[in-house]
Formats: structure tokens, C-alpha cells, sequence
């Protein structure tokens, strides 16, 4: 056994000629590979051989001060790669000086993708601020103004080399982030569904009760009222009136949805722009605003997303839960009853906000005010609109049959005069079928809105200017048509169609999905709105080819009912051989 155990002299000489580096000569000469390092700026094109004369360049010339800003913040290492990858994203696309006020802005697990492959400026980060990442990391106290905060101890990952996602360390770190905020969102939802229980006692066997508990918390008070005789133990309290109940109750019969599901320039749209941009939609969590029937929730789950949240606060959501699971999409599509300002979402964020909002005249209802609060709560900061883009038309209307049909009839009824039936026909906007021959001028556009960006302060305005040159002669001014054209553009940055035209957008092969609601495009339900106006006996002044109607539009919701619009229009023709300039005001209600 002893001798088993003395290594054998050749073995010694053997490991000692590996060891031995004395003949190895020159070796000590070669220099190792050294990769050069360029760290591009966040604000310009200028590059840095690392990243510690860049942080000045940056606070200089671009008030960019990424060291303060992580300090106030208080960002640790996954959050400071967000919120680089998230600057270099917004000065991309030209949304510069990116708001670094708050964190919310680039919280989205979206940010940990680098914006820039292999960028440099990551693999730095501990070089530059190292010091006070580690100590976040490592539970010792930091300041903050006069307080000492204690932080608790977090694992630390020097993720410096790099910190791309096919780095297994950054897997694992971004992996743990993610788990300790699962487990933080499922402690809260299980102490929302447990006040919930209480509140709303047991569940009936078969219903989902996840739906049933978020759905209950938003319906409408009489709802509330049933449910409390059926649950003694509950408690009597209510949740607040629902002071729409006639709007939503409008949309909970077949007929309005037969109607709209019917339309299929309207259906088309939406379900084309799915299908044929399945990569937007696969794996993307959707939230459908007003989602009626569910049609559009099956399109977003047929193109591939992950998860749809259909919200409806009208009876139509129990058709489209049973619509949904007819179709075998229970497990991808949660429907829920309320208002979206009120319900309570099961996510977060959602990656793409879907809607069929559009009214008559566009904004008639008012539904896009929620739309875009759904947006503003809950869309990603890279989220897409669908749809994306809509723009307000008007146009000048010669329509001589229209007025003896409906007008001049009631002057001689089988020998009477009934022009007193007629008297408000000048007062509400008539929704009809316009023929694109009554139109005899170029529409002008004099809204455009972009679902990204609109505020809805915008939605409400006074002074909205516009400018028709007639094609034609016109024997009477006798109103305007205003219609709307909506478009359904990939990219959440893409500013939209210029003079936001569909016709024309189609036309030159535009590489989107686009519908108009006009005279000169496809029937829709929308058709036209028509503002006829009131001469009051007056003659009407015949109108020559060349002519220009100009004027203002304004667009003021009710006082009585702030989903009804008021719809004021001042216009003047130019003056023409002689003759003097034509003018005129008046408003027009939709209720």
C-alpha cells in the first residue's frame, strides 16, 4: 500500500516539465487581446473610450445626470439598466429630453432588453457608480437628505461584463425580480379576495372566482342589492351609483351589436389589423375597453395574445363570457363587469389597449374619456392603441331632394301647413346617409388625434379652424357633413397620415388598415352627421365653382348630460363677382 502511494519518479518528472516554463521563452512578450471600448453618449452620436468622461459630457450638454438621478431614485442595478436602455429608446425615436422625474416611466420589464448591442455603457455601470450600488445591495444605511434609511440586504450580481440576457447571472437576477414581485402582487390579491369574501360572502359552484369577485366590485347598485339577499352574512353597503345607467343600458340589447358586428367595414378593420400583425399580439397581455359582445377579445386571442381583459359595464358582458367560452378561450379571455375607472385590474399593465370607442361625429357618448384613462393607467410606455388614429372631417352639403323630402313637405300636408313639425330638425344633428353627390367640395380635416398621445382636455373644443373649395356650383348652402376616418397603424410612435385622409392613404398603398365613415367611402353605421341650416325664410345665396367656405367648428359636451355634444359651426363664403361675403353661426345638439 506504502508504495502504492509514492508518486513514480517519471510521474514527478513528468509534472515538473509542465511547470517548467524556463524554455517557453518570449512568452512574458505577448501582450493580451484588449478589446477597445466605445461608450456612446445617451444624448448625441459622440463616443468615449469609457464611461467615466462621459458622465460630465452628459450633465453639460444634455442635463443628463444619471449619477444624481440613481441617488435621488434610489435605483438599484436592474433599474439603472432600464433606465438607460429606456433614454437611449427615447432619444430613437425623438422623445427628447426623456422625463426621468420618476421610475414609473421605465419600470416595465420591457427596459431590461438593451436598446444597444453590446452597449458599453452597462458593462460600466459598476465602474461608475459601483460604490453606491453595492451599498444598496448590502443592507448598510444611505442617505437620504438628513434621514439614515436602512435597506434591506438584496443579492448582489456584478453583472458588469456583461449584462445581456443571454448572461445567466442577469437571468437569474432578472428571474428573481420578477418571482419577489409575483409574490408580492399574489399576498395583495389574496388579501383583496379575502375582504372581498367578506364583503360579498360565498360564491356559487361553477362560476369563475376570480372573475366574479373583480366583476362584483363594479356593478351597479341593484346588482349589489340582490346579491345581499342571497348572502345574509354579507355586509349592506354599497359601492357607488352609477350615474350612465341609461348609457350602459343602451348597449345591453342584441340589436345595437347585430347592427355593429354587421358592419363590416367597421369589423373588418379590426380583425384584419390582428390577424395580419400577429407578431404585435403574440405572447401581449391586451385590455379591451367596452368590449360588447367580445368579438374583439376573440380576435386579439385567435392573433396570439397571452391574456385579454374584456371590461364591459353593461349586461352584454354576460353574453360575451358565454360567447368567450363557447369558443373555448375561458383560459386566455377574463371578462369583467364595471366601469374601467372603477374595476380592478388582475394585472398591472397591459401591452396593447384595444376599443370600438368611436361614436356619431366621432366623440358623440364620450367613451374615448375612458379610453384614454385606461391608457393612462395602465398601457405599457411602449404600448400600442388599436386603433391608432382618427381624423374629424366637414364639408359643405347641397342636398335639394333631402330639404323637399323632409323640410318643404310639411309646409302643404294633404292641404296643411305642419312646418311647425320641422322646427327642430335645424336644432339636433341628423345621423343619415349622405350621397357623395350632395358634396360638392374637398373635406377639410379640423381635428386629427393620435390615441398615443391625445389629452383629454383636446376632446373639448371652441375653435377648430377649416376650408372647403367648391368643386361644383351649389344652388344653397344648406348645411355641413362632418364624418370621421380611423386608422390602425403598427407603430405607437408613428405620428399618422398626413391630413389623416384614408381614402388617400389607401390609395398610395398605405402599409396599415384604414376605413372612412364619408359620403364617398362604404356605408357604415356611423354614416354622416348632418347640420342643416336654418335660413329662417331667408333667401340662399347660389354658390359658383372656386368658392371658398371657411369657418370654425366647436365641439362642447352638455351640461345636462356629458355624453351628449353640442356642435357649434361659424362659417363665411368668400365674396364672387361682385357679390358680398356670406356669413353665418349656429350650434346643433346631439342627445
Amino acid at each position: 500500500m506504502e508504495a502504492n502511494q509514492e508518486a513514480s519518479p517519471s510521474d514527478s518528472s513528468e509534472e515538473a516539465d509542465i511547470l517548467d516554463w524556463k524554455d517557453d521563452e518570449g512568452w512574458e512578450d505577448q501582450e493580451p487581446d484588449v478589446e477597445k471600448i466605445e461608450v456612446l453618449c445617451l444624448g448625441c452620436s459622440q463616443t468615449f473610450p469609457d464611461a467615466k468622461p462621459m458622465l460630465p459630457h452628459c450633465r453639460d450638454a444634455h442635463n443628463i445626470d444619471i449619477v444624481k438621478v440613481q441617488k435621488t431614485l434610489k435605483l438599484d442595478f436592474l433599474e439603472m439598466v432600464k433606465m438607460i436602455n429606456f433614454i437611449r429608446a427615447d432619444r430613437a425615436v425623438g422623445r427628447w429630453p426623456p422625463d426621468l422625474s420618476s421610475r414609473d416611466a421605465f419600470q416595465s420589464e420591457h427596459w431590461l432588453m438593451p436598446q444597444l448591442e453590446d452597449d458599453a455603457l452597462l458593462y460600466s455601470l459598476h465602474d461608475v457608480i459601483g460604490e453606491d450600488l453595492e451599498d444598496e445591495m448590502s443592507g448598510v444605511t444611505s442617505g437620504v437628505g438628513q434621514i439614515e434609511v436602512e435597506q434591506p440586504p438584496q443579492r448582489g450580481y456584478n453583472l458588469s461584463r456583461n449584462p445581456r440576457p443571454d448572461n445567466p447571472i442577469y437571468r437569474i437576477a432578472e428571474m428573481e425580480q420578477r418571482v419577489k414581485s409575483a409574490q408580492r402582487d399574489l399576498e395583495n390579491h389574496k388579501q383583496l379576495l379575502a375582504s372581498d369574501m367578506q364583503l360579498y360572502g360565498p360564491l356559487d359552484d361553477g362560476v369563475n372566482q376570480e372573475e366574479s369577485i373583480l366583476e362584483a366590485r363594479n356593478s351597479p347598485p341593484e346588482v349589489h342589492a340582490s346579491r345581499m339577499e342571497m348572502w345574509p352574512n354579507g355586509n349592506t353597503s354599497t359601492l357607488n351609483g352609477d350615474t350612465d345607467s341609461s348609457y350602459f343600458a343602451s348597449y345591453s340589447g342584441h340589436d345595437i351589436h347585430e347592427t355593429m358586428l354587421k358592419d363590416t367595414i367597421r369589423t373588418d378593420a379590426y380583425r384584419d389589423f390582428m390577424y395580419e400583425n400577429k407578431d404585435l399580439f403574440k405572447d401581449k397581455t391586451v385590455l379591451d375597453v367596452g368590449c360588447g359582445t367580445g368579438i374583439l377579445s376573440m380576435f386579439c386571442a385567435q392573433a396570439g395574445a397571452k391574456r385579454v381583459i374584456a371590461v364591459d359595464n353593461s349586461n352584454i358582458i354576460n353574453f360575451a363570457r358565454e360567447n368567450i367560452y363557447r369558443n373555448g378561450m375561458g383560459e386566455t379571455i377574463t371578462c369583467l363587469r364595471g366601469k374601467i375607472e372603477e374595476v380592478v385590474l388582475p394585472v398591472n399593465t397591459v401591452d396593447i389597449i384595444v376599443s370600438e370607442w368611436m361614436g356619431y361625429c366621432l366623440l358623440y357618448e364620450a367613451m374615448l374619456d375612458s379610453v384614454l384613462w385606461a391608457r393612462d393607467h395602465y398601457l405599457a410606455h411602449w404600448g400600442l392603441m388599436v386603433p391608432s388614429h382618427c381624423t374629424l372631417r366637414i364639408a359643405p352639403m347641397a342636398d335639394p331632394e333631402y330639404i323637399d323630402d323632409h323640410i318643404l313637405h310639411w309646409k302643404n300636408v294633404y292641404g296643411f301647413d305642419m312646418s311647425s313639425m320641422c322646427k327642430d330638425i335645424y336644432k339636433d344633428v341628423v345621423i343619415r346617409e349622405v350621397q357623395d353627390f350632395a358634396v360638392p367640395a374637398e373635406s377639410s380635416p379640423f381635428l386629427q388625434l393620435c390615441l398615443r398621445t391625445t389629452k383629454k382636455e383636446e376632446l373639448v373644443f371652441a375653435s377648430k379652424a377649416f376650408s372647403c373649395t367648391l368643386k361644383a356650383d351649389m344652388e344653397a348652402l344648406d348645411g355641413f357633413v362632418i364624418w370621421f376616418d380611423t386608422f390602425f397603424i403598427q407603430s405607437p410612435y408613428f405620428r399618422g397620415p398626413a391630413e389623416g385622409k384614408a381614402e388617400e392613404y389607401i390609395r398610395q398603398g398605405g402599409q396599415s388598415i384604414a376605413f372612412t365613415t364619408g359620403p364617398h367611402g362604404k356605408r357604415t353605421h356611423w354614416q354622416q352627421g348632418c347640420l342643416l341650416i336654418d335660413y329662417k325664410g331667408k333667401p340662399q345665396e347660389i354658390l359658383k365653382k372656386g368658392q371658398v367656405i371657411s369657418g370654425i367648428v366647436g365641439y362642447e359636451k352638455r351640461e345636462d348630460d356629458n355624453r351628449a355634444l353640442d356642435i357649434k359651426v361659424q362659417w363665411q363664403v368668400d365674396a364672387s363677382q361682385g357679390k358680398v361675403k356670406v356669413k353665418g353661426k349656429q350650434s346643433w345638439s346631439m342627445r
